[in-house]
């Protein structure tokens, strides 16, 4: 191949909306952290979020738009009532941003391990996890936060239930689920708050942005004024609070609204990525595809699968030999790198022997996120665990599965992955 095939880059709209929209922006002198692009592309995220498969309309939450996903974990926890002290109980199996914000409140994140059928937060372990953290600290956990992994719906009717039994808020992390969909509902409109990604390697792009989804107009515009440096209402700057900088600029939305045109056909071609995948291994032993379960619709944003530890790789003997210069998976601003080879918590073998050997072949694959209960940043805070991500962690490789991959690309990935199986 003749360029480097890459795990999830975005695609801009073969009519070119999203330079109409900037260039609108720019035309009109629009060119900040509000405007008509904005007011547009929170209304179509709205209509969006509010539409079930059946035809029936939702539409009485409410849409901030924001300069990232992190910032929307943030401020839905804030509006949770999250504060120093607090605890709150979230997914392990996760990137850091469903994680950090906790802490940037001062509050502790309690670790849930997953349960191995969406890899997502453990109901079972979710209820011990309240129960016990009421027995040791005598209060609740202030906030839910289940993640939608690489796309996959959680078994949110089972978390949802039991946050109802304890009347514990929820945060949906839908930032790698937009558009996916939990029995005809899009994901991210289950609990209190929704957090929505729109990252240069998410469904769809502002570049960078994301959004809380809100329940209502009320929730909507505290969050807003949070989202705003908390200003109050007079003709000079006065505050009574803390805000944060957090408002999506009117060029990032304006790509935003060209996006919302094809964010359709984006899932189909996932899904269909997806679906080559799972055919093209479903007879080959060691390898197993991720899939959805019956009821679940995923985006599957990221294709995943797992190779059994006795699968053989060729190259393993080379694996872990020298540190990684850079990081995988592309992350900008890396200046922290050196460090030693080996963590107490990493992939198999055989696992970065296929990543390697996809490398060499110009093919982006990544290991699945490092459980957050085995990350050093928290090691100190409490965890419910059963192993679950842990073992697929030590498996698991991220395959490529964004809009640019072709199907020229797709076999010569999948011919890439047999032909290096010993």
């Amino acid at each position: 191949m003749a360029n480097r095939i890459y795990l999830c880059l975005a695609h801009m709209s073969e009519a070119g909306w999203e330079k109409r929209y900037i260039q609108e922006a720019f035309d009109t002198n629009w060119v900040v952290p509000l405007g008509p692009n904005v007011d547009a592309f929170e209304e179509e995220l709205r209509q969006y979020v509010g539409h079930t498969v059946d035809g029936l309309d939702d539409n009485s939450r409410e849409i901030v738009a924001l300069s990232s996903g992190t910032a929307a974990v943030h401020l839905g926890l804030l509006a949770c009532g999250v504060g120093p002290g607090d605890e709150v109980l979230v997914q392990s199996f996760t990137f850091c941003a469903s994680t950090h914000p906790i802490k940037y409140l001062g509050a502790t994140p309690v670790m849930i391990d997953s349960e191995p059928e969406t890899w997502n937060m453990d109901p079972a372990l979710l209820e011990q996890a309240i129960q016990e953290r009421i027995a040791i600290t005598g209060r609740k956990p202030k906030a839910i936060v289940p993640v939608y992994l690489y796309g996959m719906p959680a078994k949110i009717d089972e978390i949802m239930s039991i946050a109802e039994r304890y009347d514990i808020p929820v945060v949906e992390d839908a930032a790698e689920g937009f558009g996916s969909r939990y029995k005809g509902r899009v994901v991210g409109t289950f609990g209190r708050y929704g957090v929505l990604s729109f990252n240069g390697n998410k469904m769809i792009t502002t570049s960078g942005g994301g959004a809380l989804v809100c329940p209502d107009k009320k929730s909507r515009d505290r969050v807003m004024w949070f989202a705003t440096q908390a200003r109050e209402a007079y003709p000079y700057y006065h505050h009574e609070a803390v805000g944060y900088n957090y408002r999506m600029s009117n060029i990032c939305a304006g790509i935003g609204r060209g996006q919302m045109k094809i964010v359709h056909e984006h899932i189909a071609h996932h899904r269909r990525i997806a679906e080559t995948y799972k055919k093209a291994f479903a007879n080959v032993d060691g390898i197993t595809f991720h899939d959805e379960l019956e009821g679940m619709e995923s985006n599957f944003w990221l294709c995943t699968i797992l190779l059994d530890q006795q699968l053989r790789v060729k190259g393993e003997e080379n694996a872990y030999r020298q540190p990684v210069c850079g990081a995988v998976g592309g992350a900008a601003g890396l200046v922290h790198s050196g460090g030693p080879v080996h963590t107490d918590c990493e992939p198999n073998r055989n696992v970065e022997a296929m990543r390697l050997a996809l490398d060499k072949a110009d093919i982006e694959s990544r290991p699945l996120w490092k459980p957050m209960h085995k990350q050093p940043v928290y090691r100190d805070v409490p965890a419910y665990v059963n192993g679950v991500s842990e073992n697929l962690f030590h498996q698991g490789l991220c395959l490529p599965s964004g809009p640019m991959v072709s199907d020229a690309d797709l076999k010569y990935i999948i011919d890439n992955i047999l032909e290096n199986i010993e």
